[in-house]
């Protein structure tokens, strides 16, 4: 069944098309060339399948991170959030890696939002175990999750913990930090305006972080 996905990823390559997904996000990974909706038609009975296992398969999910092609880790991706509910507690470390390594904006934002997002909302007790570290690493993959891991939270965002995070990081010229702060601001002020107006004018932000996080004020 893998081999299969995997066989039928490599049939639909399309060279114009890979050059051009490349090139959209800097060059910094190759593409079989295969765009979302027929992805999504390649990988929906496998995907299908996977999920009446209820079961995670690590091992496989490990093998798609480590091929070239960046559609492989979509799938992979796909393939997790598919069988969100599977996560468990110690799943966090794996979410871990799979943030450190061919890190970019396109898997790291999923894997925060969603992935991050739904194993912290059911073991909180996580926010002090790893989300505090991730925080604080030099990893700037790792401190956009921290910052974004409550993006779909709404009321159940803890304000108190997310200033912790951006106060803790919004000294710095990254700018996929400064991007997050705003974008996770921007995103909660359609939940609570006055508690984003307030920390934007109590915070020395980036411009960049108070003009994304500014356009729902």
């Amino acid at each position: 069944m893998y081999e299969d996905i995997i066989n039928a990823f490599y049939d639909n390559r399309n060279k114009e098309n890979a050059i051009k997904m490349s090139a959209y996000l800097k060059n910094n990974f190759p593409f079989l060339g295969i765009k979302k909706p027929e992805r999504a038609a390649l990988q929906k009975n496998f995907i299908k399948q996977c999920k009446q296992t209820k079961k995670i398969d690590w091992n496989f999910i490990y093998e798609l991170w480590n091929l070239p092609e960046r559609e492989f880790q979509y799938l992979a991706l796909d393939l997790l959030i598919a069988l969100i509910k599977e996560l468990k507690k110690t799943d966090i470390n794996k979410i871990e890696n799979l943030i450190i390594n061919k890190s970019w904006w396109d898997t790291v934002d999923l894997l925060a939002s969603k992935l991050t997002g739904s194993i912290v909302s059911k073991y909180p007790e996580l926010k002090e175990t790893h989300i505090i570290n991730w925080s604080n690493q030099e990893n700037i993959w790792l401190i956009r999750t921290a910052i974004l891991f409550q993006l779909k939270y709404k009321e159940k965002t803890d304000t108190e913990f997310l200033s912790k995070i951006i106060t803790t990081n919004y000294n710095t010229n990254e700018f996929f930090i400064n991007k997050a702060i705003g974008w996770i601001l921007r995103e909660y002020s359609k939940t609570n305006k006055q508690w984003v107006k307030s920390f934007i004018e109590n915070n020395e932000l980036s411009p960049l972080s108070i003009r994304e996080g500014s356009k729902y004020i």
